[in-house]
């Protein structure tokens, strides 16, 4: 009789952030394994996640009920992509709303298997309450992180003790968090800075993050080598497994889909690459959510301009305006910069969205502007690319921390949407990194450095498995522990 395939249920936040990460992982337990995928979204996330399944693939994408304006939020919103900042707490709080109908489908699973629950559920960090469905139910249950592990210890250490409330000074220490380096108000989410602990966000983080200690562990899209000291906070707080089995990250033509509309493909910009030199283009970009003030946006033009430097600059229309809308360039950016870009051949503007892993894997390019969002500087890293730090929001400061000071493989230029940016300092940012100067060839050499250490984390060869491949089957190992575990109870009571 031929062996029943055991059932992994997945369920990301309804955030393109979070939904990317989750369908990578997906696809990699996939490829690795026997076992068939249960990825549950609601209904207009499934819809979109649709085209981004390669028709090969098994993944059963389930959809689960949700109605945005029963909780006063604007009709069809089932994704921060749609939302303006202030109303993405209202989505979290929203989403709380799910527990019932998640925990009737995985009741409904059990049944379907005759009385054999899924081997393991894997939710998202918003889904603290995930953990009570699974106790109920008997299912190992993990937490899976698209963010590193230092950058989600800072935050979760910020969000349990909001230590800035509590000194005079812009600089302050993580109670919890000693081997972490100080922390500077500028350096804290707009959210965090706000927070006094009645607030929107306080209430829920309190509550959503108290909920990760009846979690079996965290899976994080990390490498153990270069994040062990995040990882280490998490083992010690929690007393709970924490997996670091990454890069798991989502191939170009999965990823394409969940690009805006605009954008450039593929093979245009390829292109356009192929006529630069080696290590001569930067890569500008901020990801899909985030944008800079138009003040930011002019010195950051002057600066690319006065940088003598090739670059690929991918553009939003500046913070009060409709990110998704289109790109005014003659109002947004230097006069007749535009025009001067596209005559001198030095740079490529890019609306909306760009394909950012055929970018940074190609050799001319040398370094990489970025919000230092986890999905992107997984890809940056991947390929030996530099970075040049300008977080803007949740865990991406204490990222450019990490990368800054223990990986070396980034310089911080700027931090947030509102702070003062002169292009005098754009430019010795990008000379810094890009030119032969003594910083940038040992970040460069650092970089190749972590390429190689990712690679080797992800090798699955005879002989040898790597750090993060162990850390999967190990992850495996506690669900199916558990399992035997219950099926013993279970029997015993019998």
């Amino acid at each position: 009789m031929a062996q029943r395939k055991e059932n992994i249920v997945l369920f990301p936040f309804m955030m393109q952030g979070h939904i990317i990460p989750f369908l990578a992982l997906a696809l990699h337990i996939e490829q690795r394994t026997n076992h068939s995928i249960t990825f549950v979204n609601t209904p207009l996330n499934i819809k979109k996640l649709r085209y981004s399944i390669p028709p090969e693939s098994s993944i059963n994408l389930v959809e689960i009920p949700f109605s945005s304006s029963d909780h006063g939020l604007p009709p069809n919103t089932e994704n921060t992509d749609a939302l303006p900042y202030h109303l993405v707490i209202r989505l979290l709080e929203a989403s709380v709303s799910l527990e019932p109908a998640f925990k009737k489908l995985i009741q409904n699973l059990i049944e379907e298997q005759q009385g054999r629950p899924p081997l393991c559920i894997i939710v998202d960090i918003f889904f603290g309450w995930a953990a009570n469905v699974a106790r109920e139910l008997n299912v190992f249950q993990a937490i899976f992180s698209g963010a590193s592990g230092c950058g989600l210890a800072h935050y979760y250490s910020l969000w349990m003790n909001l230590p800035h409330r509590k000194v005079d000074s812009d600089e302050f220490s993580l109670p919890d968090f000693p081997e972490a380096s100080r922390v500077h108000i500028t350096q804290l989410p707009t959210n965090i800075l706000e927070a006094d602990g009645g607030d929107a966000w306080s209430v829920f983080q309190k509550k959503n993050l108290s909920g990760w200690m009846k979690s079996d562990g965290i899976l994080f899209n990390t490498v153990e080598q270069f994040d062990h000291i995040g990882l280490s906070y998490f083992r010690d707080k929690l007393g709970r497994p924490a997996w670091s089995i990454g890069p798991v990250l989502l191939s170009a033509e999965n990823r394409s889909p969940f690009g805006k509309e605009g954008g450039i493909s593929p093979e245009l910009c390829i292109e356009w690459l192929s006529t630069k030199p080696l290590n001569s283009v930067l890569y500008v970009s901020f990801g899909s959510m985030n944008t800079i003030s138009a003040k930011q946006m002019m010195q950051l033009a002057t600066g690319l301009e006065a940088s003598g430097k090739n670059f690929i600059w991918v553009v939003r229309p500046p913070v009060g305006f409709d990110i998704n809308s289109d790109f005014n360039a003659k109002e947004w950016l230097p006069e007749g910069f535009e025009e001067r870009t596209k005559n001198s051949g030095r740079g490529l503007l890019v609306q909306k969205w760009a394909p950012q892993e055929e970018i940074l894997s190609h050799k001319s390019v040398c370094a990489f502007l970025t919000h230092c969002g986890w999905n992107s500087v997984l890809e940056a890293l991947s390929h030996g690319v530099p970075m040049i730090g300008w977080p803007m929001a949740a865990e991406q400061f204490f990222n450019v921390k990490l990368l800054q000071e223990q990986v070396g493989v980034c310089v911080e230029l700027a931090r947030g949407k509102s702070c003062e940016v002169r292009h005098e300092d754009v430019v010795s940012k990008i000379q810094l990194v890009m030119n032969e100067t003594q910083e940038g060839n040992e970040m460069r050499r650092k970089a190749s450095q972590v390429m190689k250490i990712i690679r080797n984390a992800m090798k699955d060869e005879e002989g040898f498995k790597g750090s993060s491949i162990k850390a999967m089957d190990d992850f495996f190992s506690a669900a199916e522990s558990k399992r035997q575990q219950t099926e013993i109870e279970n029997n015993g009571a019998a």
